[in-house]
């Protein structure tokens, strides 16, 4: 299927939907709600923080919700005649994870529960599409990783967030819910700066390497991970919420496919970033730090060839593609 014949499906999909978008004051739910606000629908932006403003004089109307996800009573209302959720709202730092695992645990897990439950007592039957992680599968013992890969998670974040996959593909089996998981690798492009700093190094490296600072590298940085580019990863959202009969009560590993080491991955971006302000950065290795978590030492590439068979989607952007992209849009916010 065509661009073209994708954006009117997806139009006559969202036309007259009621959407509600969990943490729509992240990263990803910028970005998803900003492709959703030009279709012919009502969107729900649950946050606790405050809202962007990208999103005035769209076509969609929006409604803006501050409320605590980690309370049962909100959702009673809050999903009463919603089509489809985009559950994104989370805690996304392993580390934060580790020290406080109640905490990530309430914010994590019980906020799935929640809707469930809230689901099953009012007889409410919205699609939810949950941001999962492929890291939920542990350390792969081969490459690349599809479905078959037994999870094996081995941080307290990955855990969590396998439970909340768990509950929701329970009460898909159930019949209370429609839903299904994508577990995303690296997640990279234009977009807010994550709130955990451990996350979206790709972009923090972007933003040193503009201000002319040194990038650094733990150890060699010989691990492999997939990158792949924000858009991809909307489009992908957008799909499993179109074609919920194909994906429903599935998850999907969702990645561009492609494997870059950490170390190529950082040279590429003060070679593109030199190429715009004729001044290429040091990129110095350094030794990892005291307790860096057993997650960071794996290899990952993701076999996205389910979700294709599925829906259609393929990553449309190599990574040096989507770096480009990404300057273009910090350059020109800067300009």
């Amino acid at each position: 299927m065509g661009n073209s014949e994708f954006l009117k499906l997806r139009n006559s999909f969202f036309g007259g939907k009621k959407i509600l978008v969990t943490g729509a004051s992240g990263y990803l739910a910028n970005n998803l709600i900003g492709q959703l606000a030009d279709e012919d629908c009502s969107i729900v932006r649950l946050s606790r923080r405050e809202f962007p403003k990208s999103v005035a004089n769209r076509k969609a109307k929006i409604e803006d919700i501050q409320g605590d996800i980690c309370d049962p009573m909100l959702w009673h209302d809050l999903l009463r005649k919603v089509d489809v959720v985009y559950h994104l709202a989370a805690q996304t730092s392993v580390y934060v994870a580790e020290d406080d695992p109640e905490a990530d645990w309430r914010i994590n897990v019980l906020p799935m529960l929640n809707i469930l439950q809230a689901c099953r007592k009012n007889h409410y039957r919205p699609m939810i599409v949950f941001a999962g992680t492929v890291t939920e599968a542990g350390i792969p013992p081969r490459l690349p990783v599809n479905e078959q890969q037994c999870d094996m998670p081995v941080t307290v974040y990955d855990l969590h967030k396998l439970w909340a996959e768990q509950y929701l593909r329970h009460y898909v089996r159930l019949g209370i819910v429609s839903g299904c998981v994508l577990r995303l690798a690296n997640v990279y492009g234009p977009g807010p700066k994550s709130s955990s700093a451990d996350r979206g190094i790709i972009n923090l490296m972007m933003l040193r390497a503009i201000s002319g600072k040194e990038l650094t590298v733990y150890g060699t940085g010989e691990f492999i991970r997939d990158y792949v580019y924000i858009d991809d990863v909307v489009e992908a959202f957008l799909r499993a919420s179109i074609y919920v009969e194909k994906v429903n009560g599935r998850y999907f590993v969702i990645g561009s496919g492609k494997g870059t080491t950490i170390v190529e991955a950082i040279n590429m971006v003060a070679d593109r970033v030199a190429a715009r302000t004729s001044k290429r950065v040091d990129v110095r290795h350094i030794d990892p730090p005291d307790g860096l978590s057993v997650i960071e030492s794996r290899n990952f590439i993701a076999d996205t060839n389910s979700y294709n068979v599925a829906t259609g989607w393929l990553a449309a952007y190599s990574l040096v593609d989507g770096i480009d992209k990404t300057l273009d849009a910090v350059f020109n916010t800067v300009n």
